[in-house]
């Protein structure tokens, strides 16, 4: 079974930053397209950005030039570094496979606010 554990979310102020990292075990990670996934209250849990196994990562449009999703396939791990962040970013991130195919983790929350 695929498993994630992602970790790096906290309280940030408008225009700050943040990396969340993810790490992966239960499947052969540098052949698996992952991906960041977003849920906020009365929404439905949202792609962040995604990334395949060449490490070329394409990000919904609000967050793209800001945010930048990079992988380590020698370490089953992926990094979203969040810059310029806004009160819109707030939510619970969690990471997956494109297909959403792990079971889902925790999630790690990131809350913007001055």
């Amino acid at each position: 079974q695929v498993h994630v554990v992602e970790t790096g979310g906290g309280l940030a102020q408008p225009g700050g930053s943040l990396r969340l990292t993810c790490v992966v075990s239960g499947l052969i990670f540098r052949d698996v397209a992952m991906a960041w996934y977003r849920q906020t209250p009365g929404k439905q849990r949202e792609m962040v950005a995604g990334i395949i196994s060449s490490g070329i990562a394409t990000y919904r449009d609000s967050v793209k030039g800001r945010f930048v999703l990079t992988r380590d396939n020698g370490n089953n791990t992926m990094s979203l570094q969040m810059n310029d962040l806004n009160s819109e970013d707030t939510g619970l991130y969690y990471c997956n496979t494109i297909d959403r195919t792990a079971q889902w983790g925790q999630g790690t929350p990131v809350i913007v606010s001055s």
